[in-house]
């Protein structure tokens, strides 16, 4: 049995300096040999945007620890496929991101799509995000993704696993809740207002949340029971339960023909 410590790649989306990051490596260090490659600044919100039509810059910040001129996934795309392309990690960790990455935030998240990137490039990968919006207490998030990852690193595990984990903020979990995705809205509203020169400028992402109280949910685990969310995503995005309607649509001029292997 070989004694080479395993390899894990760490990332985020709010850049190689953010106190989140420096806790999550603490936390997994003593698990393997930690490689970091991060964003050179904050790329909150960037979702899984890739960079084809610039050339990127990597700067070496200290042994191991890189930080890049790009998205978080051009991060994950590098790491994998330059920097570790001759022994890759056997898992990938994102995070600890500063807020919230639950239902539909995982649409846009740039600390879930760095992990994404890694599990559709073959290595399972795991997100870490704080529910809070002031106060960041790393600890007990940091503890929690020690002994996941521990776990994780214990057993085989599919190549493109994809675990979105949520860390309530301001208390002390008592535990986890394997969940699914939940629903929720910070509203809609579009704030209008005009710079020195008289011209208009809008601010989206509105301040009025709520959630849907879904049982088994993420949201309802964070926030009405204070436990952790684990939360297994995957890449269908199919809608099943909308084709057999679809597959009624009759659209003039064009014959329907049923998929190969239906």
């Amino acid at each position: 049995m070989s004694d080479k410590p395993k390899r894990i790649l760490v990332s985020n989306d709010d850049g190689y300096f953010s106190e989140g990051l420096q806790a999550l490596v603490e936390a997994v260090s003593p698990l393997g040999e930690v490689w970091v490659v991060a964003p050179d600044r904050e790329q909150s919100a960037a979702s899984h945007a890739i960079s084809l039509h610039r050339p990127l810059r990597i700067k070496e910040v200290r042994e191991r620890w890189f930080a890049v001129d790009g998205t978080p996934a051009d991060c994950a795309y590098l790491a994998i496929n330059h920097l570790l392309k001759d022994d890759r990690p056997v898992l990938m960790v994102s995070g600890i991101n500063h807020g919230a990455n639950l239902a539909e935030d995982i649409m846009y998240s740039g600390t879930v799509a760095a992990a994404m990137e890694g599990a559709l490039l073959g290595v399972p990968a795991i997100a870490f995000s704080l529910v809070a919006r002031r106060s960041f207490d790393f600890a007990p998030g940091a503890r929690f993704a020690r002994s996941l990852v521990a776990s994780a690193l214990s057993r085989p595990l599919p190549p493109r696993m994809l675990l979105n984990v949520n860390i309530p903020g301001g208390v002390e979990p008592e535990g986890f809740v394997v969940t699914r995705q939940g629903r929720h809205s910070y509203g809609y509203e579009v704030v209008e207002n005009e710079d020195p020169r008289g011209r208009k400028y809008y601010w989206i992402g509105g301040s009025d949340y709520q959630h849907e109280d879904i049982p088994g949910s993420d949201c309802n685990a964070v926030f009405r029971d204070k436990r952790i969310s684990v939360t297994p995503l995957h890449f269908e995005l199919t809608d099943h339960g909308r084709l057999p309607d679809l597959s009624g649509w009759r659209v003039d001029g064009f014959n329907r023909h049923e998929p190969d292997g239906a």
